[in-house]
C-alpha cells in the first residue's frame, strides 16, 4: 500500500555544492575544521562532502580519531535545519559500524540526538530515530537508550509520529525491551501497542505484535495484556493477509497464554479455531508460533478438549520441512493427548 514518505531533498534555497575534498590524509582534518566554521554555507558544504566520504569504513575510523563526532555533536543544536539534517545523516552512517556505535557511547551522543525527536523538520526526526535504532541493535547501545530513560519518550512518540518514523521507534523499543520491560509498562506501552494492531500498515501491525510479545515476557506484561484487551486484537490478526503479521500475532498469543488468565481470555476470544487453521500455513514461522500457542492453550482442560478434535492435523506437522516445526508438533501432540 502506498504511503507518504519523508523526503530527503534539500530545501530549494540551499546550495547543494559540496566542499572540495583535500588530498589524502588532509581530507578529514580540513572537513572537521569546516564543520566548526562560522560561515553557514561552509558548514553545509562540509557536511555534504562528509556524507559521501564516510561511506568508506576506513574513513570512519580516521574521522573518529580526529574528533569529527564531537564536531557533529555540536552541530545537532545548530539553528539551521539543513545542518541538523545532514549532521544526523552523517551520524546515522557512523552508527552503521561497530566503531561508530562505540563512539556514540564514548561521546554521549544519544541524549542530544534524542532531543531532536521534537525537531520541526520531519527529516531530522527520521534521521535521529534511524541513528538511535541502529545503535540500539547492539546490547551496549540498547543499554544507553534505557539508561537515558528514553523508553517512555519513544512510547509517547508512537502516538503522534509519522508512520515511517513509527517503524523505527518500534524497532528501537524491540531491542530495548530485551533489557527492560518495566519502563515500558509504566509508560503504557501495552496500550499503545494494542492500538497499533489495527493500523493500516501491515509493517506496523507486525512490529506492534512483536513488541507485545517482548513486553509480555514478564508476568506483569502478561497480566497487562489481559487487562487491556490485547488478546482479542491479536486473535483478529490471525486472519491477516500478511504472513509476518500472523506469525507475530501467534507468537504474542503464545507468550501471553502461559498464564491461566491468558488461556481463559484467548479461548473466550475464539483463538483456538483460528490457530488450528494456521497449522498448515505456508509460512514456517506462522506454523511454528501457532503450534507453540496451541501447546500452551492445550494445558487448559477446555483447550485440550477442543484441540482433541484437531490432533490429527497437528500430527501431520510432525513430518514438516522445518525441524523446529516438527519438534513443536511432537510436543503439542504429547500435551494434547496427555492423560492423568
Amino acid at each position: 500500500m502506498a504511503t507518504t514518505r519523508i523526503s530527503a531533498q534539500l530545501p530549494p534555497n540551499i546550495d547543494p555544492t559540496k566542499a572540495p575534498l583535500a588530498y589524502g590524509d588532509r581530507a578529514i582534518p580540513k572537513l572537521n575544521r569546516e564543520l566548526q566554521d562560522e560561515e553557514l554555507i561552509t558548514r553545509q558544504r562540509a557536511l555534504m562532502t562528509l556524507c559521501d566520504h564516510l561511506h568508506d569504513p576506513e574513513h570512519i575510523v580516521e574521522a573518529l580519531r580526529l574528533g569529527v563526532v564531537e564536531s557533529l555533536k555540536a552541530l545537532l543544536t545548530d539553528s539551521d535545519g539543513t545542518v541538523r539534517h545532514k549532521a544526523t545523516e552523517v551520524l546515522y552512517i557512523i552508527a552503521g559500524h561497530n566503531v561508530g556505535r562505540d563512539a556514540f557511547l564514548d561521546y554521549s551522543i544519544i541524549p542530544p540526538l534524542a532531543k531532536l525527536f521534537d525537531d520541526d523538520l520531519d527529516i531530522v526526526r527520521r534521521n535521529s530515530h534511524m541513528a538511535i535504532e541502529m545503535v540500539s541493535e547492539f546490547a551496549p547501545g540498547a543499554e544507553g537508550v534505557v539508561q537515558n530513560n528514553l523508553i517512555p519518550i519513544l512510547v509517547e512518540k508512537l502516538k503522534s509520529e509519522l508512520d515511517e518514523i513509527k517503524e523505527y521507534i518500534l524497532d528501537t523499543l524491540h531491542f530495548c525491551l530485551r533489557l527492560d520491560q518495566e519502563q515500558a509498562l509504566k509508560a503504557g506501552a501495552m496500550e499503545v501497542f494494542t492500538q497499533l494492531l489495527v493500523h493500516v500498515s501491515s509493517i506496523i501491525r507486525a512490529k506492534a505484535a512483536r513488541d507485545i510479545m517482548d513486553l509480555s515476557v514478564p508476568l506483569d506484561g502478561k497480566n497487562r495484556a489481559c487487562s487491556v484487551n490485547t488478546l482479542p486484537a491479536l486473535v483478529t490478526l490471525l486472519d491477516d493477509t500478511d504472513a509476518d503479521v500472523r506469525a507475530k500475532a501467534a507468537g504474542a498469543i503464545m507468550t501471553i497464554t502461559i498464564t491461566t488468565e491468558g488461556k481463559k481470555t484467548a479461548i473466550s476470544s475464539g483463538a483456538l479455531p483460528k490457530l488450528v487453521q494456521l497449522v498448515n500455513d505456508n509460512c514456517s514461522e506462522v506454523r511454528l508460533n501457532t503450534i507453540k500457542a496451541i501447546t500452551t492453550l492445550s494445558e487448559s482442560p477446555d483447550g485440550r478438549e477442543e484441540l482433541m478434535k484437531s490432533v490429527e492435523d497437528i500430527k501431520l506437522r510432525m513430518s514438516d520441512d522445518s525441524a523446529a516445526v516438527r519438534k513443536a508438533a511432537e510436543i503439542a501432540v504429547k500435551v494434547i493427548t496427555w492423560l492423568p
